[in-house]
């Protein structure tokens, strides 16, 4: 009847791509969440009922559930759902909404953006390989868009105030990774005392990207350099700088550069 299909489970969060086939009428049994979860609608029409208040749930509306917090979901069509659902560890909801480790309790509006950012991260997660840094990043910053528009003060915050406070803290990212590239988020958000989300968002405002992207692009760099230096062996390049395998190279070569490795290196060999 459910199925939860695990997109990626890292360290303070879980993307999960959830399908309900329940026939039409009323949910067979009260359940209990067991973790703080935001949950974006894609297909179908359902009733959730919790805190003693009824909300018909659609794609055009996401919704939060507390661990601990009693629930039941009616189908008024038998046709089922299908959902994304993030999983959020407590210090992680801390961080977003302004110390307090509470998600809403009513329904989020999802934007034309967020509900579209959230079909993509979906797309993104079934094509393999994937990156799975790059989904983390892109899942913090969706949780923190939706959140943001249902509660805009709880987010804004726990936001750095200074600029010179942000630009330090980018600064710090950019020091680690030009130091170990493979650096993840939550390593890099741990060595810097501050919380993934406020070093995506303070990292992506300062340097007009995501840790993600920049990530690949010091990758990116240093395979140009190794391809300067003659090496041909694409497949063992793209293993010792961390690629995913030597088509993951390539794209990311491609993305970076507008060209191919090996026109790469034909264009440094005659430079």
């Amino acid at each position: 009847m459910l199925d939860a299909r695990p997109v990626i489970v890292t360290e303070g969060l879980g993307i999960y791509d959830v399908a309900c086939r329940h026939g039409s009428g009323r949910g067979e049994n009260v359940e209990y969440a067991s973790s703080h979860a935001l949950v974006f609608v894609r297909r179908g029409c359902f009733v959730r009922s919790a805190d003693g208040a009824e909300a018909l749930l659609d794609p055009t509306l996401a919704y939060c559930t507390n661990p601990g917090q009693e629930q039941r979901y009616d189908h008024p069509h038998a046709d089922g759902d299908d959902c994304t659902m993030v999983i959020l560890e407590p210090e992680l909801v801390a961080s977003i909404c302004g110390g307090e480790p509470e998600l809403p309790s009513t329904p989020v509006a999802t934007s034309p953006r967020t509900d579209l950012q959230q079909r993509l991260l979906v797309a993104a997660s079934r094509r393999s390989p994937h990156d799975e840094d790059e989904l983390f990043e892109r899942a913090l910053a969706l949780v923190a868009d939706a959140l943001e528009h249902a509660e805009p003060a709880r987010v804004a915050s726990g936001r750095p105030a200074t600029d010179k406070t942000r630009r330090a803290l980018a600064d710090g990212a950019r020091e680690l990774l030009a130091a170990d590239p493979d650096t993840s988020l939550p390593e890099l958000a741990r060595e810097l005392a501050v919380s993934p989300h406020h070093l995506s968002r303070v990292f992506r405002s300062i340097c007009g990207h995501s840790i993600a992207r920049h990530r690949m692009r010091l990758r990116a760099r240093a395979a140009a350099e190794r391809l300067i230096r003659g090496d041909r062996d694409l497949a063992r390049l793209a293993a010792d700088l961390g690629f995913a395998d030597q088509s993951h190279l390539c794209r990311v070569l491609r993305s970076e550069t507008g060209t191919t490795p090996s026109a790469l290196r034909h264009a440094f060999a005659s430079a």
